[in-house]
């Protein structure tokens, strides 16, 4: 069995470049607490509300549930529940999954694989992060499953069809002129930019081109922000800022709160700006809740 093929082609619900993280999100959950040695069986009663707070974090705005995943996982060959009648999924109700004591695992052949080959884990967290997650989130979502940091930094991964541009950060960079859309910030040691990152608008794994249409130069605390959907962009390319966030430091005023209504600091003429339909993307996909008004100064 090529496990990493089977991971790469779990099948999920898609249109419109619509997110669906479900299934990646409970397999990185089950991987982590395979590594953790916490126990391989799954109650879910016991691990419901750990799964909903990731969906709620990591998962699409509009209401989910882990009864979803939690079931139809099931169909792709990487993870089995049983209850307390037996084997079998008693189906993707709630109520039906706490009733019957429904316990999912991963399967015997993939946990008999990942003791076997103790290497497979991180490449199967590897291939789940970049197909489903932008990098500026890798780090955080394993510490959130309890996946070593390191099980996601092996390379290697012939199962990712698409290679990204090692220009797209050049370029974009270049296209902002080196300093951040949102707060400005340039900062460089000698002739090197340091703390500036090009940010996918369209998030790469749902089809995001490697192009300066689609990016922003952004400093890593804004990036990190913009990926989590505690900013946006709206009409004018002004920038949104989530109601949902708070925040009651200066530092949160001055760094996250005033920049509600701003207009962006470039791209430099001559150069087009984000394109149309992955700002709305990522307002639908990522951006949480609605804006906040635009700030007075």
């Amino acid at each position: 069995m090529d496990w990493l093929e089977q991971v790469a082609k779990l099948r999920q619900w898609t249109r419109s470049g619509v997110r669906a993280p479900h299934k990646p999100l409970l397999l990185l959950y089950a991987l982590g607490r395979f590594q953790g040695g916490d126990g391989e069986d799954l109650r879910y009663s016991t691990v419901e509300a750990e799964l909903r707070k990731l969906l709620a974090e990591y998962g699409p705005r509009r209401p989910t549930t882990p009864a979803y995943p939690f079931h139809h996982l099931v169909n792709d060959g990487v993870w089995e529940v049983r209850t307390d009648r037996g084997p079998g999924s008693p189906g993707s109700g709630v109520r039906e999954l706490r009733a019957s004591g429904a316990t999912g695992r991963l399967a015997p052949e993939l946990g008999e694989a990942l003791r076997r080959e103790p290497e497979l884990l991180g490449r199967i967290t590897r291939l789940l992060l970049d197909q489903h997650f932008p990098p500026s989130l890798h780090g955080e979502l394993c510490e959130a499953v309890g996946l070593e940091p390191a099980a996601g930094a092996v390379g290697g991964l012939a199962a990712v069809p698409r290679q990204r541009s090692r220009r797209m950060r050049e370029l974009v960079l270049t296209a902002y002129e080196y300093r951040c859309a949102f707060c400005g910030y340039d900062g460089r040691i000698g002739a090197v930019p340091v703390g500036l990152e090009a940010a996918h608008v369209r998030w790469w794994a749902y089809g995001g081109p490697d192009e300066v249409e689609n990016g922003l130069c952004l400093c890593s605390l804004h990036h990190k922000l913009f990926d989590k959907g505690v900013l946006g962009l709206g009409d004018g390319h002004r920038i949104l800022v989530s109601r949902d966030f708070t925040g009651r430091s200066d530092v949160a005023r001055a760094q996250v709160l005033s920049l509600s209504g701003r207009p962006l600091f470039g791209p430099q003429p001559g150069t087009r700006p984000v394109a149309t339909p992955h700002l709305a993307w990522h307002t639908a996909q990522v951006f949480h809740g609605e804006p906040r008004p635009a700030s007075v100064s």
